[in-house]
């Protein structure tokens, strides 16, 4: 059965949209058919983490939106787009599309002003999945809770919710947990990122677990060389063997049971 994963945070600078990106590259490095779509249409990003550069893709998920192509046509092979760029060769051989947001003002523009039918939303998510034959479909939402969001939250199978050691991010972690458990969503995990140097990973954990009831699939710790990476690189396909792409890996085995 195909699953919906939606990687979401309450707020932004999270880390979120790189821990979407190096999970969804390493499911398809598992041998699974893989979608990850941009849903942050007010600060899309992700695209930039394959390499992707602004307006390099003439279709993206704002024209379906609009009404003028459909969703399968924003849809992107990686390892086709990217196939003359030696530094993504990792992407090579790999199931996996992208379905980037536009990064083009006037685009974005046309879109908060106009508004869309999240009902739009909801059978362009089912038609990627039918049409690409996928085995997961990733949903790199906006941070917060709209109603896009909320979308994305009631179809998932899987919800992962992003957070970091901070204050702010307890409390709205703790909105969106009570949201997802009235939505009845099947599956949840909680991933910590940035997590200091100073603090225990394991107790932390213990503690979150215990505060939402809801598992921890992995505390990431506030690592330079992600920082030095800048969203240039998958990490994880550039740095296999650094300590946080195997906690990433040891997120993904969970995410994918």
């Amino acid at each position: 059965m195909p699953q919906i994963i939606s990687i979401h945070s309450f707020r932004g600078g999270t880390g979120k949209s790189n821990i979407a990106a190096n999970i969804a590259y390493l499911l398809a490095k598992g041998g699974r058919r893989v979608g990850i779509i941009d849903t942050d249409v007010q600060s899309p990003g992700i695209h930039a983490i394959f390499g992707i550069r602004a307006g390099e893709l003439e279709n993206t998920l704002n024209n379906y939106l609009l009404g003028h192509t459909p969703i399968e046509a924003a849809a992107y092979l990686l390892p086709e787009i990217t196939a003359n760029d030696p530094g993504r060769s990792y992407l090579q051989g790999l199931n996996l599309w992208l379905i980037p947001a536009s990064i083009q003002p006037n685009e974005i523009a046309q879109v908060l002003h106009r508004g869309y039918d999240v009902g739009l939303l909801n059978d362009g998510f089912h038609q990627l999945v039918d049409r690409l034959n996928l085995d997961v479909l990733m949903i790199d939402t906006h941070p917060g809770l709209n109603e896009e969001t909320l979308l994305s939250i009631a179809i998932s199978d899987t919800l992962c919710i992003v957070m970091r050691p901070d204050e702010q991010d307890y409390q709205g972690t703790a909105v969106t947990v009570d949201i997802a458990n009235k939505l009845e969503v099947p599956m949840m995990r909680i991933v910590v990122n940035k997590l200091p140097s100073r603090y225990d990973a394991s107790l932390l954990k213990e503690d979150v677990q215990k505060e939402y009831a809801v598992p921890v699939a992995g505390v990431l710790p506030l690592s330079e060389d992600v920082a030095v990476n800048a969203s240039g690189h998958v990490f994880s396909a550039v740095q296999p063997n650094h300590p946080w792409s195997q906690i990433i890996r040891s997120i993904v085995n969970g995410l994918a049971e």
